[in-house]
């Protein structure tokens, strides 16, 4: 067919070809991981089911604290992100997507709480309507 010999290959750019050849975790590292993980959702559902705080907005925050903990356990155990990998730009990124969700939810937050407070009757006007 041809005079020059043709491989299937991606050359020098293949598949594997991003690969940093770190090790991705090992046994020890995701057995950490999951009982941490374990223990990050037990204590939680010992809280709501206890009503150990008493309050059920403390109740929230506190749940919302160990679920936060908990992000960062899987990141660091089962994604593998550090400030090591990729140069420290997976952490960049990751900071850069949860500056965005922040202000994006924050926003939605106070257009509701805006909306609300400012396009809904009150009772008391409520009952002078036809």
């Amino acid at each position: 067919m041809s005079a020059h010999e043709t491989t299937a290959a991606h050359g020098p750019d293949g598949h594997g070809a991003h690969e940093s050849g770190e090790a991705h975790g090992s046994l020890g590292g995701y057995l950490t991981g999951f009982v941490l993980s374990v223990i990050l959702t037990a204590i939680p559902f010992w809280l709501v089911m206890s009503g150990a705080l008493g309050s059920a907005t403390v109740t929230a925050f506190a749940i919302m604290g160990f679920a936060m903990v908990q992000i960062v356990v899987h990141m660091i155990y089962f994604l593998h992100m550090s400030f090591r990998s990729e140069g420290g730009w997976s952490l960049l990124a990751l900071g850069f997507t949860l500056i965005l969700v922040v202000i994006t939810l924050s926003g939605s937050l106070w257009v509701m709480y805006h909306l609300n407070t400012n396009m809904m009757p009150s009772m008391h006007e409520m009952r002078r309507m036809p």
